[in-house]
């Protein structure tokens, strides 16, 4: 899918990602708000599927338009990367750690206390959810829970980062950003790109059903976000923000 932004007589393609149709507009979106191009939905006049005469009829749905509100497109320095994206993991999103501070991200404030045996739940709530994994064995999901441990929003995708942003850009059109009450999980490993975007949208506790990477978890420390790594049957490791979990007082 290309991803287009125009403003006034202006537009400009900023990524082409291979994506698992469906919430398209969702994933564009998100793809803008992770990236910092767009910091607030009143500045999305309109998301469109292309109109363009040019463009072959059946790849129109292919490509979509995010119309900005005045008449200049955003600064897209920012993005530091080439147009063309992927959906695997290692080429999305900033390069560095050093890259969130520039940009200006500021560290999760608050979030809830969020008990370990929730916790342990949470993988059998995301596969059950899983409408389209179920069906094909290969995709991957990114979900929002609220503090208890209910499921608000989930999203699928055969590229993780998609499936991330898909639920970002959820978040972001119907005004729910940032979550700062909420819990993410994904089906997938903690790459740098997915803990970046969850720290870009506020979300507080993140967890994944595999490995985070080195740089996961220097961002995770960094920016107070709770980081939950090999959340499978009744283990978990917690690679940073442990205060944020409550752990069962030991017996004797």
């Amino acid at each position: 899918m290309e991803v287009r932004v125009a403003a006034g007589p202006h537009r400009k393609t900023v990524a082409v990602t291979m994506r698992t149709p469906g919430h398209d507009f969702e994933l564009a979106a998100g793809f803008l708000f992770s990236e910092g191009l767009v910091q607030g939905r009143e500045q999305v006049a309109r998301i469109a599927y292309c109109s363009d005469p040019e463009v072959r009829a059946e790849q129109r749905y292919n490509v979509v338009t995010v119309e900005l509100r005045g008449r200049d497109l955003p600064d897209l320095g920012p993005l530091e990367r080439h147009f063309t994206t992927t959906s695997a993991c290692g080429v999305c999103g900033k390069a560095s750690l050093e890259g969130l501070w520039v940009r200006g991200c500021a560290p999760v404030q608050g979030g809830p206390m969020v008990d370990a045996d929730l916790l342990r739940q949470l993988p059998d709530r995301l596969r059950q959810a899983q409408g389209l994994f179920a069906q094909t064995g290969g995709l991957h999901a990114a979900a929002l829970f609220d503090a208890g441990g209910r499921l608000v929003a989930l999203r699928e995708d055969v590229g993780r980062h998609n499936a991330m942003d898909k639920l970002v850009g959820w978040a972001f059109l119907e005004g729910r950003l940032p979550l700062r009450d909420s819990l993410v999980m994904v089906s997938g490993r903690a790459s740098f790109e997915l803990v970046q975007k969850a720290v870009v949208a506020g979300v507080p506790v993140f967890c994944s059903v595999s490995a985070p990477s080195s740089l996961a978890v220097e961002v995770a420390q960094a920016f107070g976000l709770t980081l939950v790594g090999f959340l499978r049957g009744d283990r978990f490791n917690v690679y940073a923000g442990a205060e944020r979990v409550v752990f069962p007082v030991p017996t004797r």
